[in-house]
């Protein structure tokens, strides 16, 4: 039987580097999971111990882990990011525990794509995309908002607070739109190919 291999909608994401002058990387098959639980309860207790920080209370927010992010969704509601883990690893270690104190996990892996924006052209390029301002005043480390970029549904994360460095989760049913729009985008800044 022939051994199936995964794919992207940017099966080679070196290609949108190279298209974006290096403002734009893929991070494809980064493990995610969404966790529900009620905010104070036993069960957001839990999921913070598992994942070593609190979870973040205040809206348009996100918290490092050990291991990546996790990201406020909503009231009872975060999405949880792991570049360590397998995606069912990730899912099986926080529904094992969340279950028995009335919380949830589910695996979200293959929904969203993450881009990397960074450089001294990620504002410039987010701005002509998203009414979102992302100048590091108003958008500093820490931030998240759900938005669109282009017209297409995306998370987005501030990483720094330079202003020129951010993570946008994608739709994966999307990703490769997006990532046509930002290669356009980004011609602007390229230099003498």
């Amino acid at each position: 039987m022939a051994e199936l291999t995964r794919t992207h909608p940017l099966a080679d994401p070196e290609q949108l580097t190279t298209l974006t002058a290096g403002h734009v990387e893929a991070r494809p098959f980064v493990a995610m999971a969404v966790v529900r639980a009620a905010a104070g309860s036993e069960a957001a207790r839990v999921a913070a111990e598992l994942l070593g920080v609190d979870l973040p209370t205040r809206p348009n927010t996100w918290a490092r882990t050990a291991g990546g992010k996790v990201v406020w969704l909503g009231p009872d509601e975060w999405l949880v990011l792991d570049e360590t883990s397998t995606p069912w690893d990730l899912e099986d270690a926080l529904r094992s525990r969340l279950a028995p104190v009335e919380g949830a996990a589910t695996d979200v892996s293959t929904q969203r794509l993450a881009l990397r924006l960074h450089g001294p052209h990620a504002q410039e390029l987010l701005r002509s995309g998203t009414s979102v301002d992302v100048d590091p005043r108003v958008f500093p480390a820490g931030s998240s908002a759900q938005t669109n970029l282009a017209q297409a549904g995306v998370v987005l994360l501030a990483l720094g607070n330079d202003g020129d460095d951010f993570e946008v989760l994608v739709r994966t049913s999307f990703a490769g739109y997006l990532a046509a729009w930002l290669a356009d985008a980004a011609l602007e800044f390229r230099t003498g190919d």
